[in-house]
C-alpha cells in the first residue's frame, strides 16, 4: 500500500540540473492525454458521465448559444452603427447652416387674375394657383392625402420609423413596388430646401429638416405648407392650382373623388396626370378612396358614390379663352408696376358671362360652317363705350394653340377699314346723301374693281358704304388725301402703322382686331376714344391698390354730327347692305364687313348702345377660306354673342344725337362737275330712314358691367351742333354753277 501510494503522488515536474547526464522524463502515469480523466494504476480511463466544463461547453455549441451570440454581436454592432450613425449625422449635420437661420423659403408669388363679378379667370406664377389655409380646402383633401401618404402624419415626429420598416420591408421582397418611407414632413423639407437627388448627405439633411420642421411648426401648418407646394403634374403647384387646372374648380369645391384623384397623384404626378392618362389616375384614385376606408376616413357609401361620378378629363393644357385674358393681363401688370414680387390680385374688365358667350359662339359657327368652310380659326373682341374689354376669345382653342388671336396678330382689315374713309369725307364737308359714279377708276397702275365687279352709276355715300363699293372708297381717298385718311384713323385709335396710298381705302395696312374695334366705338359712345384696356385694378391680397385705371374724361375724336352721320349710313350696312346677317332682333345696330384678297381674312366689327364687338374668321398659315366673307360666318358669329350678351335687356337706341341733314351744311362741299350733275338726274331726298330716336336711359343690365350709355358722356369739344343757319355755308348747287353764284 505504501508503494502504491508512492506511486500515486503527484510528483512535480522540477527544472533542475541534470544529474549524471541522464534527461528529464515525464512517467508514464504523467502522460495523461489532455481532456481524459486520471487513471487509476495506470489503467484505462474510467466510464461514467462528462465533466460540467464538457457538458458546459456541449450546451454553448447548441441552439442557445447560438442565440446568445446572436444577441451580443447585435448589441455590439448595434452600438457600433449608432456610433457611426450619429457620427454621419454630426458630420453632415456640421456642413449645414446653423438651425437659428433656417426659414421657410418664401412661396412663388401668384397672380390672381378675376372678373368684374369676382369670378377668378385664372392663376398666373410658378405655383399657377394661389395659397389657401387648410380651413379653406375641401376637407376631403387633407384626408385623402394623409391616407395614402402618411398615415401616422399626427402622432410621429418628422421621421416614422414604422415607415421606414415597412419601406425596408417592402423593397427587400421580390416583386413588389419601390415604396418610400418619408413622411408628409420630410417631403415638405426636401421640397423647400434640398435638391432631388438620392445621397446619404441629402437624407440626412432631410430628417434633421424634418425635425426642425416639428419643433418649429404645428402639425396643421406644416400639412397646409406641404399642400400649396407639392407638384401635381401639368406645370400645377398646390391644390388650388391643380384644381383648377384638372377640374376647372377652386380646391374649396371639390368633392371626395376629385380629392382622391389629386391625392393619388403624388406618387407620379407626371405619369399619372388626368391630362396625359385618365385611365391610370382614375384607377389610382380608386386606391386612394381604400386607403381613406382604412384609415376610417370615408364609408364604403362615400366610395360607392364617388365611384359612380364621371371621371375627370383634363386637356393637356390650361383651356377656356379667359387664359388669352390672363396672358394678356400678365403682360399689362409687368408693364404697369414692373417685375412681381409678391402675391397680387388683378381686378379686371372681362364680364365672365359674357366671356363664355363669346367662346360659344365662335365655337359653334366653327363646329357647324368651318370645316366645309375651310376656316380653322376665329377671334372675337367685345369693348363697351370706356374702352374696358368686356370678352376676348383669341382662338378657337387655347389648349391647342395660345397665339391670341385678338390682340397680337395683325392682318388686313379689308373694307372693315373703309368707315374712317367716309369719316374723312364728311369732315371736308361730303354728306351721306352725296353722290359719287360708281364706274371703272385707275389711279396710277392701279385699277380698284368691286367684289361683284359691276358698276352702279351714280350713288350715295350711303348707298357706297351699305354695299362696300370699292370704286367710291378709292375715289374719296382721292379726294381727302390719304395721309387725311391715316390721320383720322391713328385718332380714333388706330395704332398700327399706316401706309398713306390709294388702296389704304380697301384697307391694305394690317391692323389687330383690338384696335380695329376700339376705333368703332366713337360712333357709338357719342365721339370719344375709347382707349382698349382689360386692368382695372391692381391690389395686394390685403386689399392695398397698387393700380387704379382712369378713363372717366377721354378725349373727344369726333364731332356729333360725323357721329349722327355715321351711326346713320353704318346702321344701314346691316339693314339693307352687306351685314344683314348681323341684324339684331329688337336692337338698332350699325357695323361693317370686311373681306381681304383671295378670301385669307373675313371681319365683321358692329356695335349697339351697349357694346361694340369685332369678330374675325380665318387660318393661322394666310390660306384662303372657300369664299367666307365679311357678311358670312363673321357677321353671324357677331349676330350669335351679340343676340346672347343682349338677353334679358330693354332695347335703347344708338346713342349722341340723330342725323340732321341740316347740321351736316358747317363746311362746303367740294364736288366735281360730274358729281353735281349725277345728284342732279340722282336725287337724294326721300331715300333715307327717319333719323334714330334720341337715346334714353336704359334700363338694368341684368348682372353685366355698366355700359358706356349708362355713364354721362363729356361735352363736346368737336364741332357744334348749336350753329345757327346762318353760320352754316350754303351748299352750292348746278343753278349757282350756271348763274355764276
Amino acid at each position: 500500500m505504501a508503494g502504491r501510494g508512492k506511486a500515486n503522488e503527484r510528483v512535480e515536474p522540477t527544472f533542475e540540473e541534470r544529474r549524471g547526464g541522464d534527461d528529464f522524463r515525464l512517467s508514464a502515469g504523467d502522460r495523461v492525454a489532455r481532456g481524459s480523466p486520471a487513471v487509476k494504476g495506470g489503467g484505462k480511463p474510467k466510464s461514467g458521465k462528462p465533466s460540467r466544463s464538457r457538458q458546459k461547453r456541449r450546451s454553448e455549441g447548441g441552439l442557445g448559444g447560438f442565440l446568445r451570440r446572436m444577441v451580443y454581436w447585435s448589441i455590439v454592432l448595434g452600438l457600433w452603427g449608432g456610433i457611426g450613425l450619429a457620427g454621419i449625422v454630426a458630420y453632415y449635420g456640421a456642413r449645414m447652416p446653423s438651425a437659428s437661420t433656417w426659414s421657410i423659403p418664401e412661396r412663388p408669388p401668384n397672380v390672381k387674375i378675376v372678373s368684374v363679378e369676382g369670378e377668378v379667370i385664372a392663376n398666373r406664377g410658378i405655383t399657377g394657383g394661389e395659397a389657401l389655409a387648410l380651413e379653406d380646402m375641401s376637407p376631403y383633401i387633407p384626408q385623402a392625402v394623409i391616407a395614402i401618404e402618411d398615415r401616422r402624419f399626427y402622432s410621429h415626429f418628422g421621421v416614422d420609423p414604422f415607415g421606414l420598416v415597412r419601406a425596408l420591408i417592402n423593397n427587400a421582397l421580390p416583386g413588389r413596388g419601390t415604396q418610400g418611407g418619408s413622411t408628409l414632413t420630410q417631403q415638405l423639407a426636401k421640397n423647400l430646401f434640398l435638391s432631388p437627388e438620392r445621397t446619404i448627405e441629402r437624407k440626412v439633411q432631410e430628417v434633421l429638416l424634418a425635425f426642425w420642421l416639428e419643433h418649429t411648426y404645428t402639425k396643421d401648418q406644416i400639412l397646409a405648407m406641404y399642400l400649396n407646394r407639392v407638384y401635381f403634374g401639368s406645370n400645377a403647384y398646390g391644390v388650388e392650382a391643380a384644381s383648377r387646372r384638372y377640374f376647372n374648380k377652386s380646391a374649396r369645391d371639390v368633392n371626395l373623388g376629385e380629392a382622391a384623384l389629386l391625392a393619388g397623384l403624388l406618387k407620379a404626378p407626371s405619369r399619372l396626370s388626368p391630362a396625359r392618362d385618365p385611365e391610370a389616375a382614375e384607377a389610382r384614385a380608386q386606391v386612394v378612396l381604400g386607403a381613406m376606408r382604412d384609415a376610417g376616413f370615408i364609408t364604403d357609401d362615400e366610395i360607392k358614390t364617388a365611384m359612380s361620378q364621371p371621371p375627370a378629363r383634363a386637356k393637356r393644357y390650361w383651356s377656356g379663352a379667359g387664359q388669352y385674358v390672363a396672358d394678356m393681363v400678365m403682360d399689362d401688370v409687368r408693364a404697369l408696376i414692373g417685375t412681381v414680387e409678391d402675391d397680387l390680385v388683378v381686378e379686371t374688365t372681362i364680364d365672365m358671362s359674357l366671356e363664355k358667350k363669346a367662346e360659344a359662339a365662335l365655337i359653334d359657327t366653327l363646329s357647324r360652317d368651318g370645316e366645309k368652310s375651310k376656316a380653322s380659326q376665329a377671334a372675337l373682341v367685345s369693348i363697351d363705350g370706356t374702352g374696358a374689354i368686356r370678352a376676348l376669345v383669341g382662338g378657337r382653342d387655347y389648349a391647342e394653340s395660345q397665339f391670341n388671336r385678338a390682340a397680337k396678330a395683325k392682318r388686313q382689315p379689308g373694307s372693315a377699314f373703309k368707315p374712317f374713309v367716309y369719316v374723312s369725307a364728311l369732315e371736308i364737308g361730303l354728306r351721306p346723301e352725296s353722290v359719287r359714279n360708281d364706274a371703272p377708276i385707275r389711279i396710277g397702275k392701279w385699277t380698284p374693281e368691286n367684289y361683284d365687279q359691276k358698276y352702279r352709276g351714280p350713288v350715295t355715300l350711303t348707298s357706297a358704304l351699305a354695299n362696300s363699293l370699292n370704286t367710291i372708297a378709292a375715289e374719296l381717298v382721292m379726294e381727302v388725301g390719304p395721309e387725311h385718311v391715316v390721320k383720322v384713323a391713328h385718332r380714333l385709335g388706330i395704332e398700327s402703322e399706316l401706309q398713306a396710298n390709294a388702296s389704304i381705302a380697301l384697307g391694305t395696312s394690317e391692323v389687330s382686331l383690338l384696335e380695329l374695334t376700339s376705333a368703332y366705338a366713337p360712333f357709338m359712345n357719342g365721339g370719344y376714344k375709347a382707349t382698349p384696356h382689360v386692368v382695372r385694378r391692381i391690389t395686394t391680397p390685403d386689399g392695398k391698390i397698387l393700380y387704379e385705371n382712369d378713363y372717366a374724361n377721354p378725349p373727344q375724336v369726333l364731332s356729333e354730327q360725323i357721329v349722327a352721320a355715321m351711326n346713320m349710313m353704318l346702321t344701314q350696312v346691316i339693314e339693307g347692305g352687306t351685314g344683314k346677317n348681323a341684324r339684331l332682333k329688337g336692337w338698332q345696330a350699325a357695323g361693317k364687313t370686311g373681306t381681304t384678297q383671295s378670301f385669307r381674312d373675313a371681319l365683321f366689327v358692329g356695335y349697339t348702345s351697349n357694346l361694340t364687338t369685332g369678330v374675325w374668321f380665318g387660318n393661322d398659315d394666310g390660306t384662303s377660306m372657300r369664299k367666307v366673307t365679311g357678311g358670312g360666318l363673321p357677321a353671324k358669329a357677331w349676330h350669335d354673342f351679340m343676340t346672347a350678351a343682349h338677353s334679358g335687356l330693354t332695347p335703347t337706341p344708338l346713342g349722341g344725337v340723330p342725323y340732321d341733314r341740316q347740321d351736316m351744311q358747317q363746311q362746303p362741299e367740294q364736288l366735281s362737275i360730274g358729281s353735281i350733275i349725277s345728284e342732279v338726274f340722282s336725287p337724294a331726298e326721300g331715300r333715307y330712314p327717319a333719323a334714330p330716336a334720341p337715346p334714353v336711359a336704359p334700363a338694368a343690365t341684368g348682372g353685366h358691367a355698366p355700359r358706356m350709355s349708362q355713364v354721362p358722356i363729356p361735352p363736346g369739344e368737336v364741332g357744334d351742333r348749336n350753329a345757327t343757319p346762318a353760320q352754316a355755308t350754303r351748299r352750292t348747287t348746278l343753278l349757282d354753277i350756271i348763274t355764276g353764284q
